[in-house]
C-alpha cells in the first residue's frame, strides 16, 4: 500500500515581537476540545499524478477560503507524522487576517454509530503563533518544519 502523503504551506509574517507563523485547528467534534496535536500547517493530501505544490496551493485555498498570499516560496522539505503520512511543506512570506478564513467541510456520522450524518469545516480557527507556540500544539512531526524555517531566515543571504 502506497503511504498517504499532504503538501502544505506554512505562511509567516514579521511581526512586532518577530515571526509569526499562521497554523489551523482541525475541525470536527473530534478535535473540538483539544489543543495539543490538534494544530497543523494547512495541509492535505495529493494523489500521485499531483504535482506537490500545486496540490500545496489548492488545499491551502480549500482550507482557508483564499489563495496563498505570496508568491515567493522556500521548500522546507518533508517529515513524517506518526500516522505513517509525509507532510511536504513549502513556506511564504504573507500576511491575512485569519477572521476572514472560511474552511470547506466535510460529512461524518457524529454521534458514533449513530447514523446521524453531520457536516464539520475541516478547519475550525486559524491563528498566528510564534513558531516556538506553533511548536507546542501542533502534529509532534511538524514542530521540525518551524524549526527549519526559522534557520533558513537566520541563514546569510545570498546578495546576487
Amino acid at each position: 500500500m502506497a503511504s498517504r502523503r499532504s503538501a502544505g504551506i506554512l505562511l509567516w509574517r514579521r511581526g512586532s515581537g518577530g515571526v509569526e507563523v499562521l497554523v489551523a485547528h482541525m475541525g470536527g467534534p473530534a478535535w473540538a476540545r483539544k489543543t495539543v496535536g490538534s494544530w497543523s500547517v494547512p495541509k492535505g493530501e495529493y494523489l500521485d499524478d499531483e504535482d506537490p505544490f500545486a496540490a500545496a496551493l489548492r488545499e491551502f485555498a480549500e482550507e482557508l477560503g483564499q489563495p496563498v498570499p505570496a508568491t515567493e516560496f522556500l521548500a522546507l522539505g518533508s517529515v513524517r507524522q506518526k500516522s505513517g503520512k509525509v507532510v511536504t511543506v513549502w513556506a511564504a512570506e504573507g500576511d491575512l487576517d485569519p477572521d476572514t478564513c472560511v474552511s470547506n467541510t466535510y460529512e461524518a456520522e457524529w454521534p458514533p454509530r449513530s447514523g446521524r450524518i453531520q457536516t464539520f469545516p475541516e478547519i475550525d480557527r486559524v491563528a498566528w503563533m510564534t513558531p516556538e507556540d506553533a511548536k507546542a500544539v501542533v502534529i509532534p512531526a511538524q514542530a521540525e518544519l518551524f524549526d527549519r524555517l526559522v534557520a533558513a531566515l537566520a541563514a546569510p543571504r545570498d546578495p546576487s
